[in-house]
């Protein structure tokens, strides 16, 4: 049966784990360690090789082995980051360093090449050999093993549940990594390198402020809170689902595919369909980073639109409260856009959003991520109770629809304590 090999399953010390034909597979994300993290890493072995701690344990590592390679599945940063202090006490025999890095990879190593050898350079020779032995011989890792590529990240992401939270990005990337058994090796690495070449913070900004608030409101949900354990959003359908609505999204999904790739509907006029709506579940596997990476761009072009029509001090971002109306501004037009097209963006609809998200920063001298949430879904007191704008864009089915739709004035008076600090926004909206 394939999977874990147990016979592998093991504690060992760093020399032999270092001493298996080590590999990175062309997916894994770049070496990325800061020097902070890799100080921290020297400081804390070399205190327990001053201690003479009989171990030291350095975590786990998961391995996918293929013929006689072992790939790193989980580890792949830290038994880097070790292979270059090694190097610096003079261990040139690391297969690991060899390995193609990319410019990112490589600027990292770098860095932390030049940390780790000043901090070897303020020891004396012989200190240098005895922490080295220590290294190779008293610092371990569990070694966990499988034969099958999909159980290795089954064990990354059951490991990472448990212990150290990763972000829930990445928690999501090994799962539809997971997903993507039916895939040939090219196809993984071009989607993993799209993903990885990404700001890893913009993804994880892109998820907790925008795509899962968005996602919860137009159903009149609570979209606040977004961690690991509110991914289940965006694990989507399973490509072995049976069920009749797994079956319509799958195929919706592959005509979409296979009507782009040939282009013969008339009805495309030269461009290719949306193959995503945020109102619909997103398939698990390769599509779910294809989503992701439309959403991240479609975001940027919001972005960029809002900066061309307005001027800066209509757009405020100083204090955090603003920075929370910015963004349920940029959210209502990227689930306008979403549901329409960004083209149909047309001056009325920038009004008309503008007015409804930045009524709320009139009147309150205070936002919060709460302020925000009761909002959108219609339930703040002050100003638009009842009006839950996400959910009627998602019922609408032309976008002049959005001009009907009426917002409470407001008195000028009744907002005068924020009128000195908003005033290019009362310009806009009353002036």
């Amino acid at each position: 049966m394939m999977g874990l090999i147990e016979e592998e399953l093991s504690v060992v010390s760093l020399e032999n784990l270092l001493g298996l034909q080590l590999s990175i597979p062309e997916y894994q994300r770049p070496y990325r360690w800061h020097v902070s993290s890799t100080n921290t890493l020297f400081m804390d072995t070399y205190e327990a090789y001053r201690k003479g701690l009989a171990e030291y344990r350095i975590g786990s590592v998961i391995l996918h082995k293929k013929k006689q390679h072992y790939y790193i599945v989980d580890g792949q940063q830290r038994i880097t980051t070790l292979s270059i202090l090694l190097y610096c006490l003079g261990d040139t025999n690391d297969g690991l360093l060899n390995e193609q890095y990319s410019s990112l990879s490589t600027n990292a190593i770098i860095y932390n090449f030049e940390l780790l050898s000043k901090k070897i350079s303020e020891l004396e020779p012989k200190e240098r050999l005895a922490y080295k032995s220590y290294l190779l011989e008293k610092c371990t890792v569990v070694k966990i093993v499988t034969d099958n590529e999909q159980e290795a990240f089954q064990f990354f992401d059951s490991q990472n549940c448990r212990g150290k939270e990763l972000a829930p990005h990445d928690l999501l990337k090994s799962y539809h990594l997971r997903e993507m058994n039916l895939e040939d090796e090219h196809t993984k690495i071009k989607i993993i390198n799209s993903w990885e070449n990404k700001n890893q913070q913009a993804l994880e900004d892109l998820f907790k402020n925008y795509l899962f608030p968005v996602t919860q409101w137009y159903k009149k949900k609570d979209g606040l809170g977004y961690s690991s354990d509110k991914i289940a959003t965006f694990k989507g359908i399973k490509l072995r689902s049976p069920y009749n609505y797994a079956i319509y999204q799958k195929a919706s999904n592959l005509f979409i595919e296979q009507t782009n790739t040939n282009g013969s509907i008339e009805l495309l006029a030269n461009q290719p369909l949306n193959q995503f709506q945020l109102t619909q579940p997103v398939l698990a596997g390769k599509r779910f980073f294809n989503y992701t990476l439309h959403y991240a761009e479609l975001l940027e072009k919001v972005q960029n639109k809002i900066m061309d029509f307005h001027n800066k001090d209509q757009i405020p971002d100083v204090r955090s409260g603003d920075i929370y109306i910015k963004q349920l501004y940029e959210s209502a037009l990227l689930f306008f856009a979403d549901r329409f097209g960004l083209e149909f963006i047309t001056d009325t609809v920038i009004k008309q959003l503008y007015t409804w998200c930045y009524s709320l920063r009139l009147v309150m001298t205070a936002v919060y991520p709460q302020t925000i949430n009761k909002y959108a879904c219609g339930n703040h007191e002050r100003i638009n109770y009842g009006l839950d704008l996400f959910t009627k864009l998602s019922e609408m089915n032309e976008p002049e629809e959005l001009a009907f739709v009426i917002f409470e004035s407001i008195n000028k008076e009744d907002v005068s304590a924020n009128l000195k600090k908003y005033s290019e926004i009362w310009n806009f909206l009353y002036g």
